[in-house]
């Protein structure tokens, strides 16, 4: 989690993260709490590492649960609600980043073709072909 993120304490020290990286939150917390019933409704990948959106979901997930923590009171109920609650159904659902992944087999997601976009086809773009690179 970034250092300069971190949140203070009464005497002005910065809190470290209660999980130093992202991995040891998946696996230490996240992989045991959220169990659910895999097959069909829900998918996970053992390999959860090799998908890009899995990685960007999980982290805005642990990123948010180290600073909800820290709110006491409300904080983690909020957490459940604004964060995991929505984030949960898409990151294991069907169609979510591990749909052709089963707990014991990774298969690579595939990726969308992208053409080139066409000079001046989205008008000026900053720094593009229009207005001269910098």
């Amino acid at each position: 989690m970034p250092d300069e993120n971190a949140a203070t304490n009464s005497g002005g020290e910065k809190l470290k993260p209660l999980y130093p990286s992202l991995t040891s939150w998946v696996t230490t917390h996240f992989v045991p709490m959220y169990r659910r019933t895999l097959g069909g409704e829900f998918r996970w990948c053992a390999q959860w590492w090799h998908h890009g959106e899995a990685i960007s979901r999980l982290t805005a997930l642990w990123y948010a649960w180290e600073a909800m923590r820290l709110q006491g009171a409300t904080g983690l109920a909020l957490w459940y609600r604004d964060h995991l609650d929505h984030q949960l159904p898409v990151l294991l659902g069907p169609r979510g980043p591990f749909y052709q992944c089963t707990e014991n087999e990774h298969l690579s997601p595939h990726e969308a073709r992208v053409a080139p976009v066409p000079d001046g086809w989205l008008g000026p773009e900053p720094n593009g072909p229009l207005l001269g690179k910098a």
